[in-house]
């Protein structure tokens, strides 16, 4: 087959297979028309599915356990500090960009994350949200900001405070950034000088954990008859047109990739992991705290304490093991007993009714081909994925209605989207079997450049 010489990758950060393929798939006529004429299918993401490291293992083709990366916020030492934030410092394997960039091919890249502080490329580099605001030194080269702000009309990175009641500003907020990002992303799309041009927005993500429950019929908190009831599909159905737009853009040298980091489902509450873990007698408190209490706040008794746990999407749970930890308690030769003993315990959580949740705890060297970095020694989803863990202590209970960092009606998925054209490709092709860590050697291929040896995944075609 004679490939395309250039790819556009639309990246929509955690946008469903369940919403762009079934439930609205009649309602999105540019969607429509790419699974009728292109290569499309479920996009197994990365354990942990979320967004660091998930777009991250799709640019390398490595997984989290590779990259070192199983958050937003990892150890970087076997103590009891607060964990640190990702960022592009992180990155110690090869990306796509830095690849083509060694072979004199041109990239431009919009918030692709984590790309923040920016790394040279051979070509534009619009750093991700992680950048915070406007004010920092968002792009490569430092000249191309002015351009991207005129270009733009005034960039924005990220949505602020899209966990709260006050649901207008939210929807705002969305429109105005993705608005924004698609029209710099035009501009530079016309201008014809790069090899891959790859964008991310976040705007999915945001609009979906603000809003889920306002169409959900399923969702615990299902809120009707409200003017927020079509708002997802209203926000998906801007994001089709102007997919529609990006695509009559492209030439007959050039593919199109429209792809998800992760999906999405509604959130049924929180699991308070550390609660369980207090009641079990894993976490010992000096002072069991009157009202709810983030972790770090806690007086943890870290000579009398075997495991402590994080919040988030998903669990994440640390042992406390002698000769590892400054005051580890669990001998190592009992280590495996104790986690053994832990992760039994977290999959038997059940629900208020009584009801077991279908929870997993998974061990990371069973996931992982390796495990650089210092990887959790439990990762956790709580019942399928449709609840989160709550790190915080103080409730009472072990269940929770809802997230306690402000409202948040959508939880991640296992399952993102994955959708190929160009004018090679015969027709309809529905595959089984997609994996995130498949488009990065994909994007190489359709380019006409060699994968390189150690990069996973297969080639789509």
């Amino acid at each position: 087959m004679n490939y395309p010489e250039k790819v556009v990758v639309i990246g929509l950060d955690g946008a469903p297979p369940e919403l762009v393929f079934q439930r609205w798939i009649n309602e999105l006529p540019t969607f429509k028309w790419l699974t009728d004429h292109g290569v499309w299918g479920e996009l197994k993401s990365t354990i942990p599915s979320i967004t660091c490291p998930a777009w991250l293992s799709m640019v390398t083709g490595k997984d989290p356990g590779s990259l070192g990366i199983y958050g937003f916020r990892n150890r970087t030492h076997y103590d009891y500090k607060e964990m640190s934030f990702v960022d592009s410092s992180w990155i110690k394997e090869e990306t796509l960009w830095d690849y083509l960039s060694k072979l004199g091919r041109r990239v431009v890249l919009l918030g692709v994350p984590p790309s923040y502080p920016p790394r040279p490329v051979n070509g534009y580099m619009v750093s991700c949200f992680l950048a915070g605001d406007t004010s920092t030194e968002y792009t490569f080269p430092k000249g191309f900001k002015p351009e991207v702000e005129a270009l733009s009309g005034g960039y924005i990175l990220d949505v602020k405070d899209f966990r709260t009641d006050n649901k207008g500003p939210i929807l705002e907020s969305v429109y105005q950034m993705t608005q924004r990002r698609l029209r710099l992303a035009k501009a530079l799309l016309k201008r014809n000088n790069w090899d891959l041009f790859m964008l991310v927005e976040m705007g999915p993500d945001r609009i979906q954990h603000a809003f889920w429950r306002y169409f959900d019929e399923a969702h615990k908190r299902f809120c009707p008859n409200t003017e927020y009831q079509s708002t997802v599909l209203a926000y998906y159905k801007y994001l089709d047109r102007e997919i529609g737009e990006i695509l009559n853009l492209l030439d007959d040298r050039t593919t199109l990739l429209v792809v998800s980091d992760h999906g999405a489902k509604r959130m049924e509450g929180g699991i308070c992991i550390n609660e369980w873990l207090v009641a079990n007698g894993y976490l010992r408190l000096f002072d069991y705290p009157k009202a709810p209490t983030s972790f770090k706040d806690l007086k943890v008794d870290w000579r009398r304490t075997v495991a402590w746990g994080e919040s988030g999407f998903y669990g994440r749970l640390f042992l406390n093991v002698k000769g590892r930890e400054p005051w580890g308690v669990i001998p190592r030769q009992d280590y495996e007993r104790v986690r053994n003993e832990i992760a039994q315990g977290l999959e038997d959580i059940r629900d208020e009714n009584g009801r077991r949740l279908k929870t997993k705890a998974f061990r990371p060297e069973e996931i992982y081909p390796e495990c650089s970095g210092i990887p959790p020694d439990l990762i956790v989803y709580f019942g399928d994925q449709y609840w989160r863990s709550i790190g915080s202590v103080g409730h009472g209970r072990l269940c929770l209605d809802e997230n306690d960092t402000g409202p948040d009606y959508a939880n991640h998925s296992q399952y993102g989207i994955f959708l190929m054209y160009n004018n090679n490709l015969n027709g309809a092709t529905r595959r089984a079997g997609l994996h995130i860590q498949d488009v990065a050697p994909t994007i190489l291929r359709c380019i006409g450049v060699e994968v390189p040896p150690g990069m996973e995944g297969d080639i789509v075609n």
